[in-house]
Formats: C-alpha cells, sequence, structure tokens
C-alpha cells in the first residue's frame, strides 16, 4: 500500500511538471505570435499570461471534474461537448478581461477580435486534448482498481478455502487419536498419559503454523515427528518409519502442514489391510529449483479396499498446490512392486513470499 501511494505521488508530481512546462512553452509560443502582429511587448506578455492562466484554470476544473465523475458510454459525446462549451466560455471571459484591461488601446482591440476565431479553436483543441487525457488516465485507474479489487478477492477466496482444507484434515486424526488414548487408559494409563501430553503438543504446533503460509522443510519434519509419535503409540511395533534428507532439502519451504496429510494416507492405507511390521518411507531431495518429497508405503493390490488412488488427504493436497501454483502436475502418484508412491514438487518462491 506505501509503494502504491508513494507511486501515486510521484505520477501526480510528474504530471503537474509537465502540464506546468507545457503551458510555459505555449505561453512563450503565443507572446512571440503577438508580437508578430506588432503587439508591445507588454501587451503581448499580459495578454499570453492572462489567457493560459484561464485556459490552466478551465483545464484543472476538467481534470479535477474526472476525478468524480468519469462518462461510460456516453464519453465522446461529453468530451466534443464539454470542450465545446468551456472553450466558449473561456473565450467569453477573455474577451471581458482584455477588454476592461485594454479599454484605451483600439489596435489592440481590433487585433483581438480579428484572432477571436483562432483562439478558440487553439482553446477547444486544448481543452479537448486535455478531457480526452484525463479520460484515458482516470478510466485506466478506474480498471487498475477494479483489477486490484478483483484480485484481493481472488486471493480471499483461495486463502479461504486453503485454511478449509487444512481445517478438514485435523477432525478425522483427532477422533482416532482420542479413540486411542480411550483404549490405553483402562490398560496402559501411562501410555495413554504420554500420548495426550503428546496430542497436545501436536495440536499446538497446529494453532501455530495455522498463521503461517510456508515453512521451512525442516520445521515440517520436526512437526511431522510429534504426529509420527502418536501414531506409533497406536499402531505400536507395527509402524515403521524411515526419514532420508538431503541436508539442501532442509532449508528449502513448502506450505505448512502439507506432509502429514501425505504420510496420513500412507499409514491408512498401508497399515488398515495387514497385521504384520509396515515401514513408511519419508525421502527429500532438492531437483533444480523444486522440494520434491516423496511417501513410499506397502500396497497390496489383492487386499486392500479398491480405492481410485487418492482420497480425502491426497485429493486435499492436490488442490492446495493448485490453488498456490495453478499447476495440476505437482503431485504424482504411482504404484509398482506393491509400493505405493506418492511425490509432491514445490516450487521455491521469493524469500518475502515465506512469510
Amino acid at each position: 500500500m506505501a509503494r502504491n501511494t508513494s507511486s501515486q505521488k510521484k505520477s501526480v508530481l510528474v504530471f503537474f511538471i509537465t502540464f506546468l512546462s507545457w503551458f510555459g512553452i505555449w505561453s512563450t509560443l503565443q507572446v512571440n505570435v503577438l508580437l508578430d502582429f506588432g503587439i508591445p511587448v507588454s501587451r503581448a506578455i499580459t495578454d499570453s499570461v492572462i489567457s493560459n492562466l484561464l485556459l490552466e484554470a478551465f483545464c484543472l476544473l476538467i481534470i479535477n471534474n474526472m476525478r468524480y465523475y468519469l462518462p461510460k458510454k456516453e464519453k465522446y459525446w461529453y468530451t466534443l461537448i464539454i470542450s465545446f462549451g468551456l472553450s466558449s466560455l473561456w473565450l467569453l471571459l477573455l474577451r471581458i478581461i482584455l477588454w476592461r484591461v485594454f479599454k484605451n488601446d483600439t489596435a489592440y482591440l481590433t487585433m483581438l477580435g480579428h484572432t477571436s476565431l483562432i483562439r478558440f479553436a487553439i482553446a477547444f483543441l486544448i481543452i479537448g486534448c486535455c478531457t480526452v487525457l484525463s479520460l484515458l488516465w482516470y478510466s485506466q485507474q478506474d480498471q487498475q482498481a477494479d483489477s486490484e479489487r478483483k484480485q484481493a478477492m481472488e486471493r480471499l477466496a483461495r486463502e479461504a478455502e486453503l485454511n478449509k482444507l487444512r481445517q478438514q484434515l485435523q477432525p478425522h486424526f483427532l477422533f482416532n487419536s482420542l479413540n486411542s488414548i480411550s483404549a490405553l487408559t483402562g490398560s496402559q494409563p501411562e501410555k495413554a498419559r504420554h500420548m495426550i501430553q503428546q496430542l497436545s503438543d501436536f495440536l499446538r504446533g497446529t494453532l501455530k503454523k495455522e498463521q503461517q503460509q510456508w515453512t521451512s522443510f525442516e520445521e515440517e519434519l520436526q512437526y511431522l515427528q510429534l504426529y509420527l509419535d502418536i501414531e506409533k503409540v497406536r499402531f505400536g511395533y507395527r509402524l515403521q518409519t524411515q526419514i532420508e534428507t538431503e541436508p539442501a532439502a532442509l532449508q528449502m519451504h513448502l506450505p505448512s502442514m502439507l506432509l502429514q496429510p501425505l504420510v496420513e494416507n500412507a499409514i491408512k492405507f498401508g497399515l488398515y489391510d495387514t497385521i504384520g511390521e509396515v515401514t513408511i518411507f519419508i525421502r527429500a531431495k532438492k531437483v533444480n529449483d523444486l522440494l520434491e518429497v516423496s511417501v513410499q508405503n506397502p500396497f497390496d493390490e489383492t487386499t486392500s479396499a479398491p480405492v481410485k488412488g487418492t482420497g480425502f488427504g491426497l485429493s486435499s493436497i492436490r488442490r492446495r498446490l493448485f490453488l498456490l501454483f495453478a499447476r495440476h502436475d505437482l503431485l504424482q502418484i504411482k504404484k509398482e512392486a506393491q509400493q505405493f508412491i506418492t511425490t509432491i514438487s514445490i516450487p521455491q518462491q521469493n524469500e518475502s513470499n515465506h512469510n
């Protein structure tokens, strides 16, 4: 906002410098023309100053009027009518003023009468140009304002949808955790107490991360570890994880709370249909200017319930990535050797956008 205000002030300053410079040049030219007609220097300067100050006042009147009333459909007729009307009024006032100033100079008044038509034509052109330029300027300003409002509305709608997607991920995990805590309360109260503490830390971190649009991959891994610790209490020895991360990837950034639904999906389809030990692989690396994260889990099509490849978790991730980057190719899914591999690629943005 401050940058826009500074830019507007600079534009206004440039406009007035140009405006005054143009009238200064035209006033000098008019003085030379009047001198060619044999008008004395003092009278030529007086004529030029009065004529152009009055003309400047009419032009500023038009510019100010355009700020409050900008014609739409009738703008061409408006330009013609306002230019003709103001030029006529300008000539009338000019003749009255100059007649009173030089009422005893017959030669000058005769010249004034002979040049009235050309003065009117010049005033009509100048006022007409000023009207057209003002119309174009304020129309462009209105279009820019409309575009900014539209972008702001789209941004708010996108942020609201992103927030809704993130909020929808928590209840499912929270219900499962509370059910597990309830089951452990009677048989293993100490483990239930530990899980409550972990859940509290996780939810506290969730509230903090909801205020962030972006986070470093290293910080996201710490948040993910809390989630995995809770899940390991639920599933015990059955859930094993292996995280492989390139050092360069740790300092890269990604949308906050993006990994949890990815891993939750892997746990859901990796453990729910098996009774043995399952290892979830999480790998991250830097590929050019992309942070590439893959999550791999076992997948047996003969025992797993039929799915189309994406549950709510993956579909929400795909939607979030599209809202943020307007790309559909940032989430890839493949199955090979009874392994289900989900890979997301995160383009890196400027540091200013990571806050």
